[in-house]
C-alpha cells in the first residue's frame, strides 16, 4: 500500500520537515519513491524502518553511525558481523547513559527527601543556606552521592568540601 508523507508523519509521529530530513542525509533503508510528479511515496516498510531509525536518533546514535548502518544494511547479506558491531558499541553507549541517569535520579530522589524532610520540620529556610554555620544541613549524604567515580579522596577540588560549597554557592 502506498502512503504519503503525511500519512507517515501522522503514523510514525515524526514532522513532514523530520522525513524530508531524514530522506534528505539519506536514513532510509531504500531510497524514497517518487511519483511522475514529484510527490513522495512511502511503503509499510518503510514505517518499519522510521521506527528503528528513530530508536537509534533517540539514544544518542550519532547521523554518522545511523548512515553507516544503513549503508551495511543496504548491502544486503555478508555484512552482518560489522552490523553486528556497530549495535554492540551503541548498546555499551546507552547502557552507560541508563547508569549515569539512574545516578541522577538517586540525587534527585535524595533532594526531594531532604527538602521534604526540611519543610516537615518547618527548616526550610536552612536549606543550602552559605549564611547558616552548618551550610544547610543534609550536605554530607548529598556530597557523597554527587561525587563523580574516582573523587573518592579529598583535595583542593573534589571531595565534600569542594561539592558542599558548590552545592551551596549555587543555591541548590
Amino acid at each position: 500500500m502506498d502512503l504519503s508523507i503525511g500519512e507517515v508523519a501522522q503514523r510514525s509521529g515524526l514532522s513532514v520537515h523530520a522525513l524530508r530530513f531524514y530522506e534528505r542525509e539519506g536514513l532510509f533503508a531504500n531510497p524514497v519513491r517518487r511519483l511522475s510528479n514529484g510527490r513522495r511515496i512511502y511503503h509499510e516498510e518503510d514505517l518499519e524502518w522510521l521506527a528503528i531509525c528513530t530508536k537509534l536518533r533517540s539514544s544518542g546514535m550519532p547521523l554518522a553511525l545511523i548512515r553507516q548502518y544503513v549503508e551495511l544494511v543496504r548491502q544486503g547479506p555478508g555484512n552482518e558481523p560489522e552490523r553486528l558491531e556497530l549495535l554492540r558499541l551503541h548498546q555499551d553507549h546507552v547502557e552507560e547513559q541508563i547508569r549515569e541517569l539512574r545516578g541522577t535520579l538517586d540525587v534527585m530522589r535524595l533532594k526531594v527527601r531532604i527538602y521534604e524532610e526540611h519543610l516537615a520540620r518547618g527548616e526550610a529556610d536552612r536549606l543550602w543556606n552559605p549564611s547558616h554555620p552548618d551550610g544547610g544541613g543534609g550536605s554530607e549524604e548529598v556530597d557523597r552521592r554527587c561525587q563523580a567515580p574516582g573523587e573518592a579522596g579529598p583535595g583542593p577540588d573534589h571531595g565534600p568540601e569542594a561539592t558542599a560549597s558548590a552545592a551551596r554557592s549555587t543555591g541548590v
